[in-house]
């Protein structure tokens, strides 16, 4: 099979009717088909952008059909979606192509019925934004594109590049700002509603138009093995454009087009690896020395474990946790790539590990979360959490650490760290901790850092503030 949009549809078909995660159903899509790398990239976008603005598609569908959205024959949402999604988001495919493909598809998977009323309802909502050649649109004012970095191969310079829905507009969006922004940049209200709490409008639109751009891709040297400098010549010599992050001694942030990350120079030597910004600053402020032992009690896939050996300078023992052998797995090969020696794997629920007690010198307790800071990376996540589940994580979150505390022999340090920027994942878990356990008090950053630590000491990464994903850290001691 090698018709993109019809992949595109296979994908999105499991997805809508199994409840699978979108970039699995894109794997399988991808594995039973031979498609070049600009198709890869189209089905790629068609995928995640479909999902991701399945709310604004919806809208649409609502607006212009005489039957919602919801009661549309479910593959036939689907195909509506890929159709519209296109003639809203992708001003690089002509309109007439975006139509005449998407009633095609309608005619191959069933619809051959319908395959007027497709046509009809796209036609209806060019003729509501009429594109402007080279297909920029009416509605598509911003060139920046929802080109999502979930694939192995992406780029920061995408193929296709579209608007924010400006379009939209035309069909006379709610007056309520949760509904309005909700609708606009397709997140579910709840989400809307709590930005709107924390952040005000301004920034809660800058924040949903963030989650909707395509993702950066930084990478972290690995100081043992080269250099920032080193790495930054010889990519350069392959013209790969990097740029450096301030406060960040190890990070370079990839520019433009990448291609395949291990074919990337110096990634088969363990010269450096993909870790986000964020990330690599909860490391830095857990600040593992040479000789020490550290638990990392949620360790998979290995970034923090591996960037703290690095720290270390490969001299001492870490104790990388997790409960899942397979995420473990992932866990080893990094480590081999990289040429670790300090990290012991350890199998389990870190909640149940008591020959950790009063061994470590530093504890990072990575805790597993919605993340809802790395929205722009997971394309089905706003449509997955509820906020029962979120306070359900929470719950887990304050076991988990109140485990981990027991790790840190006298005078050690933990450090807590989410990729969430949800305050009963963050704020609240610290501050029951605390209440729980008064001999333990926030030790505030001695080091330097793009973000400032808020009064209380720890540190929360807006991304649309400091362009980086969405994280919480703090750094804990015993009185």
């Amino acid at each position: 099979m090698q018709n993109p949009r019809q992949i595109a549809f296979l994908a999105l078909r499991e997805v809508h009717r199994r409840g699978a995660f979108a970039d699995a159903a894109l794997d399988r899509a991808f594995g039973n088909s031979q498609l070049n790398d600009l198709d890869r990239r189209l089905v790629t976008e068609l995928v995640y952008g479909s999902v991701r603005r399945m709310r604004s598609i919806d809208f649409i569908i609502d607006k212009l059909a005489t039957k919602k959205s919801s009661q549309q024959p479910p593959e036939l949402r689907t195909i509506l979606h890929l159709g519209l999604y296109q003639l809203e988001y992708l001003n690089q495919i002509p309109p007439s192509a975006a139509v005449n493909t998407t009633v095609q598809l309608a005619k191959e998977n069933g619809f051959s019925g319908l395959s007027s009323f497709v046509n009809g309802l796209l036609r209806e909502y060019t003729r509501l934004t009429p594109p402007t050649p080279p297909y920029q649109g009416g509605a598509k004012s911003v060139a920046n594109s929802p080109q999502q970095a979930e694939t192995k191969t992406t780029s920061n310079s995408p193929p296709y590049q579209g608007g924010t829905g400006g379009g939209l507009n035309s069909l006379k969006l709610p007056d309520n700002p949760v509904q309005r922004l909700g609708i606009l940049h397709s997140f579910p209200d709840w989400l809307v509603e709590m930005w709107l709490e924390q952040i005000g409008e301004t920034e809660t639109q800058q924040l949903c138009e963030w989650f909707n751009q395509s993702p950066t891709i930084d990478l972290r040297i690995n100081p043992l093995k080269s250099s920032i400098a080193q790495i930054e010549t010889v990519f350069k010599s392959h013209n790969i454009s990097t740029s450096r992050i301030r406060h960040l001694p190890q990070a370079l942030r990839l520019n433009g087009t990448i291609g395949a990350i291990q074919n990337l120079p110096g990634y088969s030597e363990g010269w450096w690896t993909i870790q986000d910004s964020s990330a690599q600053l909860v490391t830095h402020l857990l600040g593992p020395q040479p000789g020490e032992t550290i638990i990392d009690a949620c360790a998979a896939p290995g970034g923090k474990t591996t960037h703290s050996a690095e720290l270390m300078q490969d001299e001492g023992t870490i104790y990388a946790c997790d409960k899942t052998a397979s995420r473990l797995k992932k866990l080893k090969e990094n480590a081999d790539r990289l040429q670790m020696k300090s990290i012991k794997i350890h199998i389990g629920d870190s909640r149940h590990f008591p020959e950790f007690v009063n061994l470590a010198d530093r504890v990072l307790l990575d805790a597993p979360c919605s993340g809802l800071g790395t929205l722009h990376r997971r394309a089905d996540a706003r449509w997955r959490h509820t906020p029962e589940n979120i306070q359900q994580q929470s719950q887990l979150q304050l076991e988990l650490l109140a485990n981990a505390a027991t790790f840190v022999k006298s005078g050690g340090l933990l450090v807590y760290a989410t990729c969430t920027i949800h305050p009963l994942e963050n704020e609240t878990v610290i501050r029951s901790f605390l209440d729980n356990n008064p001999h333990w008090q926030i030790e505030p950053p001695s080091i330097d850092l793009p973000v400032q630590p808020s009064p209380e000491g720890w540190v929360k990464v807006w991304p649309h503030r400091h362009h980086m994903d969405g994280f919480f850290m703090v750094k804990l001691k015993q009185d």
